[in-house]
């Protein structure tokens, strides 16, 4: 066993290298109006203007719609037409999809080239014929001088496209065909931004833009679904000499719970058992109900079943009851007919159900420490928003490179953030280790006291250069987590604006990393004061969770099927959003053992406590006199206290609210941020990292196992021996009067009457003054010996002397 450390030491340059840093970003810039690179263009500057994205970096962008063409002329090899167009800007190059014989396509597809990597003063549409062979047919082109150029920025009017007359390849005259585009300079507040094709991802061609692309995903609606078994009727099993041992299966999907075995072995077994499920809209599934009887241990014998739409049942907005139905069971079975075996239904038995959608809950999809909605599912209980929410995120700094590209490292970064039911995923920028990303997402907020989750990942299933970017070819990729953030609003200033620089922790089998910094800009917005006032004095979930609240192996249950539903649903959308990366977002393995996580919650009750022992400590040494002039202090306002009792109250208040002002001046200014100190991540053990990182159930070698059990057990030990003694002692006061020792319960309850009579004879200030002063007394009056109460109350008998 490796010894409980309670600090852990690090040089000091590293220890500040896992600290919140302060950025100064270009916020709220106001952009240059014009249109051409002289006097007030967008190149050299000219009259400025602002825009809503004040919370990020603003970044211009050269933006290309390609909207249709027509009247192609058909290849002279073929006798068809299978146009794209492809937009070149001095070494980029965006490649619109290609159509099959088609003269008057239509794509409506836009390029966005960065102005920072803008290396020509000309751009060039081309509109080609894809051939079969060699190289592609060239049917003209459209030139755009960037002088010319507009600029547009939100809330303007979007550009309206024109019509082109194509011109041969040398420029000297017009050939037949039109194209449709429009050109504009923009930012990324533009509503173009998040569906074109970036510069940045120029490697990636045609369909695999939609992997790097921003969008924005809304979690599915999840309900729970609560199936109350009551009872079932006309149970027959095959064998007519037995009675059945039966009981209720209930499938969702891979969701399936069943009910105990009816103790009373009869034809009509009674249960009312309630067997709840989590369930999203669109409801796909179906709900299956069968019954079944328990022939033996390895054997169970269906007797019935149905299925049931889940759209049919009730939605279900408080605790009232719910009307319940009688349902036929149908039993599939085997007959002879006609000379060969036909599946045909018969009539079983029927079921007694009570079944509903709640909307009065909300489903937990992630964990009540780190929560970030905590509305109900029906949308009618949800009330108005208390705030706003606004986080631009910039980019970051200093990534680890997190695979290898043509024999070099590299990282293609995106960042996902999570609050409430709405997701956001940046762009992905490709082969940067400081991506900048500079897009801005808002939130609704209902309650202050939740916490959104940022974390970063390196893209994984981008193809090869002009393939598929939905990796089609790399399924087994996994997107590598490159660190997370947690902000919990509560503890941000209203109206505020934070910069900072975040680093990005992960804790690998190796040991703690650094993997980058992630920089990000957000303000808290309170629409009202009251509201928010208001929401403190309520629960924290809706009040169904309190009128039936779930046991605690439900809720884990439950919580992890919430979380493969939204993992699958989210996995379908366009881009998909990982597994990989939802699980990680919503801290799937947060119920995982881990010596790590035990010493660092260990250390976190030792810091409550040690405020509690300190002041004992000060108390003990006023008691003994160690510095008599806080001691004459002491006994001063303990006398003021009992002389004039009124005032006990009020000036513990008093005191209360002076230690408050005090430590305003010492308030946290920056957000809470990942402390590896907290987290005895610092100088964890090898072995107890290899541990962490196992899977489950374990894969490694029998005397690993072997040991890391007992290492367990010893833990696990002292853990035993402290609970044994917390409940020792409360069973020796529940002996005190409860005659388990009958001379000392004798003793004390005359001890209590003597007591009650001095009290009511004695006024209350003379019993305070005399017992202060006695606790309060010189070290001269005091025994090394255990006081009489302290060797009465370790006579009396506990329970611990009935174990085995």
């Amino acid at each position: 066993m490796q010894p409980l450390r309670a600090q852990s030491q690090l040089p000091r340059d590293q220890d500040d290298d896992y600290n919140l840093k302060d950025a100064s970003p270009q916020l709220g810039e106001r952009w240059p109006k014009g249109g051409a690179f002289g006097g007030r263009g967008w190149m050299n500057g000219g009259e400025r203007f602002s825009t809503t994205y004040d919370l990020v970096e603003q970044m211009f962008y050269l933006y290309v719609r390609v909207v249709k063409a027509k009247d192609l002329p058909p290849s002279s090899l073929t006798g068809s037409c299978d146009p794209y167009v492809e937009v070149k800007l001095g070494n980029y190059r965006g490649r619109t999809k290609q159509f099959e014989r088609k003269t008057n396509p239509e794509w409506n597809q836009v390029f966005a080239f960065s102005k920072e990597r803008i290396q020509s003063s000309l751009l060039e549409v081309y509109l080609k014929d894809k051939e079969m062979v060699g190289r592609d047919d060239y049917l003209g082109r459209v030139v755009f001088d960037l002088n010319e150029v507009p600029t547009r920025v939100p809330p303007d009017s979007p550009l309206a496209p024109q019509w082109y007359r194509l011109e041969d390849r040398r420029g000297e005259g017009k050939v037949r065909g039109e194209v449709m585009v429009a050109v504009w300079m923009g930012t990324q507040a533009d509503e173009a931004f998040p569906d074109a094709w970036h510069s940045d991802a120029a490697t990636v061609h045609g369909e695999g833009v939609f992997n790097i692309r921003s969008k924005v995903y809304v979690s599915p609606k999840l309900w729970y679904l609560r199936v109350n078994v009551i009872e079932a009727q006309d149970v027959v099993v095959d064998d007519r000499n037995r009675l059945p041992e039966v009981f209720v299966k209930a499938q969702i999907g891979n969701q399936v719970l069943r009910t105990k075995i009816c103790p009373t072995r009869t034809p009509n077994p009674l249960w009312n058992e309630d067997l709840v499920f989590v369930t999203a809209e669109p409801f796909e599934e179906q709900l299956s109900i069968s019954v079944e009887d328990q022939v033996h241990r390895s054997k169970e014998d269906m007797l019935g079943k149905i299925s049931l739409p889940l759209s049919t049942f009730e939605k279900r907005l408080d605790h009232r009851p719910v009307r319940s139905q009688w349902f036929n069971l149908e039993k599939y079975g085997f007959g002879a007919m006609e000379g060969d075996r036909r599946k045909e239904v018969k009539f079983s038995s029927r079921i007694h159900l009570r079944v509903c959608l709640e909307g009065g809950y909300h489903v937990l999809d992630e964990s009540t420490m780190y929560i970030s909605d905590q509305r109900p599912t029906a949308k009618q209980l949800w009330k108005q928003p208390v705030g706003m929410l606004e986080v631009g995120i910039l980019g970051a700094k200093g990534l680890l490179p997190m695979k290898m590209k043509d024999g070099r490292g590299c990282t293609d970064a995106y960042c996902v953030a999570k609050f409430g039911q709405k997701w956001v995923r940046t762009r992905t920028i490709l082969e940067t280790f400081n991506p900048k990303w500079n897009e801005q997402y808002t939130w609704e907020v209902y309650d202050p006291c939740t916490v959104i989750t940022l974390g970063v990942f390196d893209n994984s299933h981008l193809g090869g250069s002009g393939g598929g970017g939905n990796g089609a070819g790399n399924n087994a990729a996994r997107d590598s987590r490159i660190g997370k953030v947690r902000i919990r609003l509560s503890t941000l200033e209203a109206h505020r604006i934070y910069t900072h620089s975040y680093p990005l922790l992960v804790l690998h089998p190796h040991g703690l990393k650094k993997m980058g910094e992630l920089q990000l800009a957000f303000r808290f917005t309170t629409l009202s004061l009251a509201n928010i006032i208001y929401i403190y004095g309520h629960p924290l979930l809706p009040k169904m969770h309190y009128l039936h609240p779930f046991t605690v192996n439900q809720l884990d249950n439950l919580r992890y099927q919430a979380m493969n539903i939204v993992a699958r649903r989210l996995g379908r959308a366009e881009p998909p959003l990982r597994k990989e990366v939802v699980e990680y977002m919503l801290d799937v393995d947060s119920h995982m053992w881990s010596m790590r996580r035990s010493k660092a919650n260990f250390f976190r009750i030792m810091s409550l406590v040690s405020g509690m022992i300190s002041v004992s400590r000060w108390f003990g040494d006023v008691c003994n006199w160690k510095n008599p002039i806080t001691s004459v202090l002491v006994h001063v306002l303990f006398l003021i206290l009992i002389w004039y009792p009124e005032l006990i109250l009020p000036t513990l208040c008093f005191y209360m609210f002076l230690v408050g002002l005090w430590n305003y001046r010492f308030r946290p200014r920056h957000p809470p941020h990942m402390d590896t100190r907290l987290s005895w991540a610092e100088a964890v053990n090898p072995d107890e990292l290899d541990e962490e990182f196992d899977t489950f159930p374990t894969c490694k070698p029998h005397d690993v196992v072997r040991m890391r059990y007992d290492r367990l057990r010893s833990v696990a030990g002292r853990i035993q021996t402290v609970v044994g003694d917390i409940a020792t002692q409360g069973e020796r006061f529940e002996s005190l009067l409860g005659w388990r020792d009958p001379r000392a319960t004798s003793l004390f309850i005359l001890f209590c009457l003597c007591t009650a009579v001095v009290l009511y004879a004695t006024p209350f200030r003379v019993v305070a003054l005399v017992g202060g002063l006695y606790c309060l007394r010189h070290p001269k009056f005091r025994s090394k010996l255990p006081s009489v109460p302290s060797n009465f109350f370790k006579r009396l008998p506990a329970r611990c002397d009935s174990l085995l």
